[in-house]
């Protein structure tokens, strides 16, 4: 993968943070985390980062694992 396609990664809201607040051990307690998505610029090229390549954990583009595994299906629904 070429370094432009992460350049997203530095304008990212959670660049620099606590890497812990994006990794919580439910889905319940991913409050803080979706709050930081909800407010990034690059929240949509994160998502689809997560959804393209994806992630089984985290929270990426202010999507849970549950909630990506959902928009997979939901995408796939409507192909």
């Amino acid at each position: 993968m070429a370094d432009h396609d992460f350049e997203w990664r530095m304008a990212g809201a959670c660049r620099g943070l606590n890497p812990d607040i994006f990794y919580p051990d439910e889905d319940d307690e991913a409050d803080i985390a979706k709050e930081i998505c909800g407010s990034c610029v690059v929240q949509v090229a994160c998502l689809e980062h997560a959804l393209l390549r994806r992630e089984k954990v985290g929270v990426w583009g202010g999507a849970t694992e549950r909630e990506r595994r959902r928009i997979i299906r939901q995408r796939r629904r409507s192909a």
